[in-house]
């Protein structure tokens, strides 16, 4: 008892430790940074690897999702101190929504995804103290759980379509659709859900189709 005594009158006080006029620790923010650091890492990488690297061949995407994670949450977190208006969580959705990552077009759902990181990053990083862990964690959860069951339960597929020109105006014709999807998954190695006939070009003898095809899904020679 003597010997801690003793410590406590040579370790100075937190108040009395800082430089330039700020503190250099203040434990309850400190542990709580660590603690919701560690929850929302987690959260993330459950979401990142454990779901959408399942379904996803945009390996890519990873170091995307889990570094814009930890961005904006130490952002929010760090900014909450000075009571950072609501509005300033709300504008990080707008930015990304009119930026958009233009160097390259993004799927919906990896843009989806991208919505899901930053919003869970968000609310660990700016939950206040009225919520408690307990509903902290139930939040995350229930993130989890719904991404899961649509990932997973559902088994929902994502479709992506290009435009391609075909020449061989006979299979055109109104009987032929099976024969016309056949060739066009024959000549093009994709596994082909489904068509739609833009235009005819009677001129050129071409057609103009939209072929649909589940964008994760194996081509015909990967199957094989």
């Amino acid at each position: 008892m003597y010997l801690l005594n003793l410590l406590l009158q040579i370790i100075p006080n937190e108040e009395e430790l800082r430089f330039l006029g700020i503190k250099l620790i203040n434990s309850e923010d400190y542990i709580e940074l660590i603690t919701r650091f560690t929850l929302n890492l987690g959260v993330i990488i459950l979401i990142v690897v454990g779901l959408y690297a399942k379904t996803s061949k945009r390996k890519d995407f990873y170091f995307t999702y889990i570094a814009i994670s930890i961005v904006i949450f130490l952002l929010c977190f760090l900014l909450e101190s000075v009571k950072i208006e609501l509005g300033f969580a709300l504008g990080l959705f707008a930015i990304f929504g009119i930026i958009r990552y233009r160097t390259d077009a993004i799927p919906i759902k990896e843009m989806t995804y991208l919505f899901v990181v930053i919003a869970v990053s968000v609310i660990n990083a700016l939950a206040n103290k009225k919520i408690s862990y307990a509903e902290l964690i139930t939040t995350n959860l229930l993130v989890v759980i719904g991404l899961y069951i649509l990932e997973k339960i559902l088994n929902l597929k994502q479709e992506i379509s290009y435009r391609v020109i075909y020449e061989k105006i006979e299979n055109v014709q109104a009987g032929k659709e099976e024969i016309l999807l056949a060739d066009l998954k024959e000549r093009t190695g994709i596994d082909i859900k489904h068509f739609e006939i833009e235009r005819i070009d009677f001129l050129r003898d071409v057609a103009y189709i939209y072929i649909f095809f589940d964008i994760y899904g194996k081509n015909k020679n990967d199957a094989k």
